[in-house]
């Protein structure tokens, strides 16, 4: 079965952006509803998938639309925790070449991916992500899907633009908490290994593999 990771850092860590209340609520219940759900889909077959990144495959190419949603949303939470860090950071050089060849600047990427996310219309995420040459682009997804979902592009941050992960502290202002979370939230040096990973240095995240449970197998 997958389990629920923890977040890595304190729940009242990342305030003022996000309050302790919103993660109790998102990790706690959000996330361990989606986990939830995932486990029970995959308990019917009887088999223990190799990882969650294959499920989320299978589940889209064959059309298992439940599977495929509770898959994928886990995914996308697990990478969001940590995609964000309590302490204020930079991205390093590398990062910042890249950063000024597709957007002139940290300012320009800044205002690319809050605009991003404040016109997506309804449920999703907005990622920064780079290919296989390093070349970044900000991109939205709607409901559950990501970036497993578009071939040849490495995820370096995303932000979960759900309403249940800013309403209880920005209302309807999604702006808001963009400008907020990007001044303040984003895990650069995550990124950067991510980014690093996209170019062919080191591996990408992946999520971490399920355990054995009541009397399933291996799938082979």
């Amino acid at each position: 079965m997958f389990t629920l990771p923890g977040l890595p850092y304190a729940y009242e860590a990342l305030e003022p952006v996000v309050s302790a209340r919103t993660l109790h609520f998102h990790h706690d219940k959000h996330h361990a509803g989606y986990l939830k759900a995932l486990n029970d889909l995959l308990a019917a077959p009887g088999k223990l998938p190799r990882d969650l990144e294959d499920v989320i495959g299978d589940a889209s190419k064959s059309g298992e639309r439940k599977l495929f949603n509770n898959a994928a949303q886990v995914w996308n939470h697990s990478f969001f925790w940590i995609a964000m860090s309590p302490s204020r950071q930079q991205p390093d050089d590398a990062l910042v070449a890249a950063i000024e060849k597709a957007f002139v600047n940290l300012a320009g990427l800044q205002t690319a991916f809050i605009k991003a996310g404040a016109e997506h219309f309804g449920s999703g995420w907005v990622w920064l992500a780079a290919d296989q040459i390093g070349g970044l682009s900000v991109l939205t997804t709607h409901d559950a899907d990501g970036t497993l979902s578009h071939p040849g592009l490495t995820p370096l941050l995303v932000c979960d633009v759900w309403e249940h992960a800013y309403y209880l502290d920005h209302q309807n202002d999604r702006k808001g908490f963009l400008e907020a979370w990007f001044s303040a939230l984003p895990n650069w040096a995550f990124a950067a290994r991510q980014f690093a990973a996209a170019r062919g240095s080191g591996e990408p995240w992946r999520h971490p593999a399920p355990t054995p449970y009541g009397g399933l197998t291996q799938a082979a």
